[in-house]
């Protein structure tokens, strides 16, 4: 038995209804003043008072847009990476906008009890010297347009680029790692203290 008004041919419509409810997802980055930010191809560039970064975001299914000093990235995918990578760019972007009008400063701590660490500048790379008592010297690498301020038991890190100081820092956290040794007893090292 059909019902009234159906034309008696499908009891159901699974197989004939293909309207699909599509919904976009926008996050938005509001601009601070005195930045302005171009998007050329998968490259984005971000210009501020102190300087200039550009990163490349691309991804399938992901848009990005400027309009009304506000970055735009929009996808009309529900699954969960893709959202998830939305939330990246819009990071991403507010980390370029800080570091371009605030920048970024890293301090950190040298420790030690055994044998007093010697810190110089040699180019791109940190020297740290008599770490442990040891007779080779170990090197730390320091990123692309970060400077780096060296005190009696403090170095300073700055710079515009959130991920090149932040890799500075871990990159000399790292050279003074202890091996072979209990770190409860040989605390030695240069550690982070403050980021802002």
């Amino acid at each position: 038995m059909t019902a009234p008004g159906s034309s008696g041919s499908a009891g159901n419509c699974w197989g004939t209804c293909t309207e699909v409810m599509e919904m976009a997802v926008t996050r938005k980055v509001k601009i601070p003043e005195g930045v302005t930010v171009r998007i050329e191809g998968n490259l984005v560039k971000v210009q501020g008072p102190k300087g200039m970064l550009m990163r490349e975001m691309h991804y399938p299914n992901v848009s990005l847009s400027v309009k009304d000093r506000e970055f735009a990235i929009t996808t009309e995918s529900e699954r969960k990476k893709i959202l998830a990578v939305c939330g990246t760019f819009a990071a991403h972007l507010q980390n370029m906008c800080m570091g371009v009008t605030k920048g970024y400063q890293y301090r950190m701590r040298v420790v030690y009890s055994h044998f007093p660490i010697q810190l110089k500048l040699a180019g791109d790379r940190v020297e740290i010297g008599n770490f442990l008592g040891e007779k080779r010297s170990r090197w730390a690498r320091i990123e692309k347009e970060v400077k780096v301020a060296l005190g009696s038991d403090e170095v300073t890190l700055s710079g515009i680029d959130k991920e090149a100081v932040g890799k500075t820092a871990a990159n000399i956290e790292h050279a003074t790692r202890i091996r072979e040794r209990d770190p409860r007893v040989f605390q030695d090292g240069v550690y982070i203290v403050e980021r802002a």
